[in-house]
């Protein structure tokens, strides 16, 4: 364990103060870097950027905000420190990201979101994923023979255009948690897009490599690749359509969103797209509505791990991870420990079996939550992982259910782009929230300065297998199942970790290894962040390169794993919560953590 850390150390703090890192974009191709220096004159963003350079965590003992830019960090700092509610903070938080890193989340998309209240000691989640319109059809994504479309033939353009929920989302969580004033949320973002903010080097970097899918779109490419040239980083951009939109949103509420103008100006640009148009109409804006769902917790190590159910498959797929791994003594073996990995990466892909063939929206699919997660259930299944090699085969299992249920495997396609925001505030209050347009920078379609989503090809491709129907399939009004985990650790009833990622669905990994460097392996919440990444699926194990874990492809590709050495760019933003509280914000990105 010792020697892996070291080397990831020695490895972050090179990486922070020179060389980019390979960015899982997309295409995987485009680069990403850290943002040292995107808010150069302020003091404690200098502080906490050394302190991630450093693998350190920030401390603080009132309250804490850890994101992935530094401009929305401090905007929810200086909500934060004026007496707000963490709710009151996420909004100023996301409403800057979505400027700032627009290929990452945005109005234009949705969100889960996560509340433990310390005032109630109850916990709450609130459903902000986009739905499909209404005229959609399980086939949306199939050509005239009944075959998927390429991925991004069906993602560019307005075919792969949800109902966004973040505008509903922001408005909700404030209505029940806010006590700042609204309109006074959206300032930093305002100013911010009017002024002019600098291009940091991982949007950058990005823009260069999605450039042709970017120049596809009118409005995309006159603002990305200004005269035809990406955006450089270090350039001076501003935004004042976005800036209008937010204006709106902050003297008008989110109604505004989802009717009048703004409604129209989307629909508009997603049925009228000459090479991929959408169905998403009017009525579908009007009649979106952000849903309150139940936690899904599962007990592990003697905490409680809570976060998002279907159409989230983030908590059922951590928890079951986390379960099949509980009879292990983790402890012991360490985090450079290839026996360890080797149980993790077989417990991933168990899970991920179950995922496949179970999880959707549970307004549309009985989804078997509580068996997926039973210990009765879980403790069986773990049974083939005794042993000392990879498991030649997975799965799914046969989870205990109170209803008929006859689904075929699961074909969707994610790849990585989203955004997580994890806040503390003053008053006990805890938020955990990952917010995405899908893929990076969506459909390529913009709209009063905001990117849309593609979130529908968060869905199955395909709608039947072998004449059984997908679960995730396309349906009027449904909801794209998610890897989404925002999540909230408690002990003894009370959170003492926030955690949540993006990156597709190695989201599930990101979040599972993160909460056990910190539970098993005893890691402050820097070091789990920093730890390098092995994530098993499908099969196939990717492992950091780079990294301390490339160590591992051998002992592990012994074992019988097909091993792959890759980039994997996580963005996980973390807070422990004790004595005091404790920050960390994932070095593979930009972001930082800060408190008082």
């Amino acid at each position: 364990m010792i020697i892996m850390r070291q080397i990831f150390a020695a490895a972050i703090a090179v990486v922070i103060a020179s060389a980019p890192w390979a960015q899982e974009a997309a295409d995987q191709v485009a680069p990403e870097a850290a943002g040292a220096g995107v808010i150069s004159g302020s003091a404690e963003v200098q502080a906490a950027q050394n302190a991630k350079a450093q693998g350190q965590p920030v401390e603080a003992k009132s309250w804490m905000v850890s994101a992935a830019n530094p401009h929305a960090v401090q905007a929810g700092a200086d909500i934060l420190r004026a007496g707000g509610t963490a709710a009151d903070a996420m909004v100023a938080v996301q409403a800057v990201l979505g400027l700032v890193e627009p290929q990452s989340s945005g109005l234009g998309g949705g969100a889960f979101l996560v509340w433990y209240d310390g005032t109630s000691g109850e916990l709450t989640t609130l459903d902000g994923r986009e739905t499909a319109p209404l005229a959609a059809t399980p086939r949306l994504f199939q050509d005239e023979a009944g075959e998927p479309l390429g991925f991004y033939d069906a993602v560019v353009g307005g075919r792969s255009v949800g109902t966004p929920g973040t505008p509903a989302l922001l408005q909700a969580a404030h209505n029940k948690w806010g006590q700042a004033e609204w309109v006074g949320l959206f300032n930093d973002a305002i100013r911010l897009a009017e002024d002019g903010f600098t291009v940091s080097p991982r949007m950058a970097k990005l823009i260069a490599g999605d450039a042709e899918r970017l120049r596809r779109q009118d409005a995309a490419r006159a603002y990305f690749l200004p005269e035809g040239v990406p955006l450089a980083e270090g350039a001076l951009l501003k935004n004042p359509k976005y800036g209008q939109t937010l204006r709106l949103l902050a003297t008008d509420g989110a109604d505004v969103f989802y009717t009048g103008e703004i409604a129209k100006d989307i629909v508009k640009a997603v049925q009228d797209n000459p090479d991929n148009p959408g169905v998403l109409a009017e009525v579908d804006l009007a009649i979106y509505q952000v849903k309150e769902r139940a936690p899904v917790c599962m007990t592990y190590r003697a905490h409680d791990i809570c976060g998002m159910g279907p159409p989230s498959s983030g908590a059922l797929t951590v928890g079951q991870i986390l379960g099949l791994l509980a009879p292990f003594d983790l402890a012991s073996m360490g985090a450079d420990n290839a026996a360890g990995w080797r149980l993790i990466g077989d417990a991933s892909r168990l899970a991920f079996a179950d995922r496949a063939r179970y999880m959707a929206d549970s307004d549309f699919v009985p989804v078997p939550s509580q068996g997926l997660l039973d210990p009765t259930y879980l403790s069986k299944r773990s049974e083939v992982l005794r042993g000392d090699a990879a498991l030649p085969e997975v799965r799914p299992g046969t989870p205990e259910f109170d209803h008929a249920l006859n689904y075929a495997d699961d074909a969707a396609i994610e790849l990585p782009s989203t955004s997580h925001i994890s806040i503390v505030d003053q008053y006990g209050n805890a938020l955990s929230m990952t917010t995405t347009i899908e893929n990076a920078f969506g459909s390529r379609l913009m709209v009063g300065g905001f990117l849309l989503n593609n979130e529908l090809t968060d869905f199955s491709f395909r709608s039947h297998r072998d004449g059984v129907p997908v679960a995730n399939r396309v349906e009027p009004g449904k909801r794209p199942r998610s890897s989404m985990a925002p999540t909230i650790v408690l002990k003894d009833g009370k959170p003492v970790l926030v955690v949540g990622s993006p990156g597709g669905s190695r989201i599930i990994g990101y979040v599972a290894k993160t909460i056990i460097a910190h539970l098993d392996w005893g890691m402050d919440v820097q070091e789990a962040v920093s730890l390098p990444h092995l994530v098993n699926r499908f099969g196939t194990y990717d492992v950091e390169e780079g990294t301390g874990a490339e160590a591992l492809v051998g002992p592990l590709g012994e074992m019988g794993f097909e091993m792959n050495a890759r980039a994997l760019t996580s963005g996980l933003h973390v807070i422990a919560i004790g004595e005091g509280l404790l920050g960390g914000a994932d070095p593979r990105r930009e972001g930082i953590a800060l408190g008082d």
